[in-house]
């Protein structure tokens, strides 16, 4: 199973536009997804406040970094594979 961080943040409005997009497009038995709020650790308020949403995926360590659609995270998930 592939595992994936979203960084984002409370209040974020494009943070929750990218769990629609996720939701919609992963298959939870395939892809876990967890959302981490990076308001609690500042090295993570370092390097992503500005740029949140984005899919981390935790084996690689590749970056999909918002705006995505669909077509970009199904060809962000296959590069990974």
């Amino acid at each position: 199973m592939r595992q994936f961080l979203l960084m984002s943040s409370v209040g974020c409005h494009l943070c929750d536009q990218a769990v629609d997009v996720v939701v919609s497009n992963l298959d939870p038995l395939m892809h876990c997804v967890d959302e981490v709020d990076i308001a609690y650790d500042d090295q993570l308020m370092d390097r992503y406040a500005l740029l949140i949403p984005v899919l981390l995926d935790e084996q690689s360590g590749a970056e999909l970094r918002w705006p995505f659609d669909s077509s970009q995270l199904q060809a962000f998930i296959a590069r990974l594979d």
